[in-house]
């Protein structure tokens, strides 16, 4: 019997700054093709643990694995040695991240933007690439925007450029930190419906957000946290309809109004 290999798998992951922890043994696992929507209030650890799996963060305790290798670190003889910035940062192109602020480089264009990490690690030829940054910018809706600087694009349409420039790697994981939450009520609409696309096509993805109908649509999983730990998880309708934990339903009480 094949046995698939998780494309994210965390174990007994913990982070502390300090004596504040963050992280207290966080153990989930996302398989491939699965979008896994984590949840719950501000400073619960969910920004902080989606962080930890591109070794933005690093860990105090526990492995994370993506794909089955070990991120960010090296294991010898039961100790983990951290790797080399070079190779974190190698082990990085795989992986896709889309921040809360869109981080966009002012002083190029929408290609541009996404053309830039291929280019730097020579991908292809620079008309491969371009024809390929075009077809990205046609999937989130912006190729009659490619020649348009960020401050000519509303946060709508700069978050979507964000995420064409994370896709341009050819990641096998995409990471979202609150990907709607710096943008008007009126345009979160357009980012998600990007997402969902994503999603529909068989995209990996762990997703930070507050979108519950979002999470209840699109998310094969759901993880509520608090206090740097797993409250709950499950089914997404099962845990927004009828949660288990009193923790989640006064969360649920406040959030789903």
């Amino acid at each position: 019997m094949t046995t698939v290999t998780p494309m994210v798998k965390a174990e007994g992951v913990s982070k502390s700054y300090g004596s504040n922890l963050v992280l207290r043994s966080i153990s989930l696992e996302v398989m491939p093709g699965e979008v896994l929507c984590l949840v719950g209030p501000s400073g619960s650890g969910k920004s902080t643990f989606l962080r930890c799996i591109n070794h933005l963060e690093e860990v105090n305790a526990g492995r994370l694995f993506v794909d089955g290798e070990l991120v960010g670190y090296r294991e010898k003889n039961g100790k983990l040695y951290e790797l080399h910035p070079r190779e974190a940062a190698a082990q990085r192109k795989d992986i896709g991240m889309v921040f809360q602020r869109f981080n966009l480089f002012p002083h190029m264009t929408a290609l541009e933007n996404v053309m830039i990490a291929p280019q730097l690690h020579k991908k292809a030829e620079k008309t491969v690439l371009k024809a390929e940054a075009m077809d990205l910018l046609a999937k989130v809706g912006l190729a009659d925007r490619h020649d348009y600087y960020p401050s000519q694009l509303s946060g709508g349409q700069q978050q979507r450029v964000a995420i064409a420039r994370a896709l341009a790697m050819k990641p096998k994981l995409m990471l979202f930190d609150e990907p709607t939450s710096a943008l008007d009520p009126e345009l979160v609409g357009e980012v998600l419906e990007v997402m969902k696309e994503l999603a529909r096509s068989g995209m990996t993805m762990v997703v930070v957000t507050h979108e519950m109908g979002f999470a209840r649509e699109v998310a094969d999983k759901l993880v509520f946290m608090d206090g740097g730990v797993v409250v709950e998880a499950g089914d997404p309708t099962q845990v927004l309809t009828n949660p288990q934990r009193e923790r989640t339903k006064a969360f649920l009480r406040k959030v789903l109004k």
